[in-house]
């Protein structure tokens, strides 16, 4: 089960967003006592990342609600499947309708983008990642939806990991000052990423023991010549910058060890489904 911490926190005040005050349509016409049910289907083709998600906003409502589950998280359906079935009060059936899908779709979208990026690699030794562009109050359930769809997690926060880019560089002084810098100062059981944006810099960062690099905005040549002079000396690879779907196998068959995507959560469609309220 998929519940992070505070997401119960984080729906309530999603819900005092949508209904501040009261859901003053569903009272004017429906019954407080009505019990319906109600049906969410796919309207496209898609990967299923969220029903815990999903399901908590309706509990926090009404902990009555029953749901039965037709498709499992990490699911692939179909356009027309019927994703779960939910039974219970009306009024928090429909009260909740917005909430749960915009969370549901996002999640959907984010794993739906992140298996075609996935798939586009298959048969390399490469592997998908995310990066930190997320929706500010969303990253856990963003970051939870790209390991549906069969990506892998960057680091979560600025705290998790000292990764040294492009501005780090130019404010510490330079990439052999900042590089000097870190090296001093780091914890001694943590190691670090650099960003480089040319051969020379890859050289340089090398040269200071970097044992993970970033190779940033270049192109799949680049990524081959970095892979050869990286050989045989224990430093993964990543790139990043200008990766598309139509491009990332070309990347991947560099020999670069990952590929971060920031799509992958900054410009995911969301995922087409519907609840439906049916008659008992």
């Amino acid at each position: 089960m998929f519940l992070p911490i505070g997401i119960d926190e984080f729906i309530q005040n999603s819900l005092k967003e949508d209904i501040p005050n009261q859901d003053i349509t569903t009272k004017i016409i429906v019954n407080e006592e009505s019990v319906s049910k109600a049906v969410l289907i796919a309207k496209e083709e898609m990967v299923i990342a969220g029903l815990d998600i999903f399901q908590r906003v309706f509990h926090i409502l009404n902990n009555d609600i029953s749901v039965e589950i037709h498709y499992t998280e990490g699911s692939c359906v179909k356009k027309g499947d019927t994703i779960l079935e939910l039974k219970g009060n009306t009024h928090a059936l429909l009260s909740g309708e917005r909430v749960a899908l915009n969370l549901l779709q996002r999640m959907c979208g984010i794993a739906s983008l992140t298996k075609k990026f996935v798939d586009a690699i298959q048969n390399t030794n490469c592997r998908i990642a995310d990066t930190r562009k997320t929706t500010p109050g969303l990253r856990s359930l963003e970051k939870y939806a790209v390991t549906i769809g069969g990506g892998i997690n960057h680091r979560y926060s600025l705290s998790d990991a000292i990764l040294i880019k492009e501005n780090h560089i130019k404010a510490g002084g330079g990439i052999e000052t900042t590089l000097k810098k870190v090296i001093k100062e780091k914890p001694h059981l943590m190691s670090f990423e650099i960003e480089v944006e040319s051969i020379d810099e890859l050289k340089t960062a090398i040269k200071y023991g970097a044992k993970n690099i970033m190779l940033d905005n270049f192109s799949p040549k680049s990524c081959k010549e970095a892979v050869e002079i990286c050989q045989d000396k224990n430093i993964t690879l990543e790139t990043s910058g200008n990766i598309s779907l139509e491009n990332v196998r070309s990347y991947a068959e560099t020999g670069v060890n990952i590929i971060s995507v920031g799509k992958l959560t900054h410009s995911a469609p969301a995922s087409d489904i519907s609840l439906l309220i049916k008659e008992l």
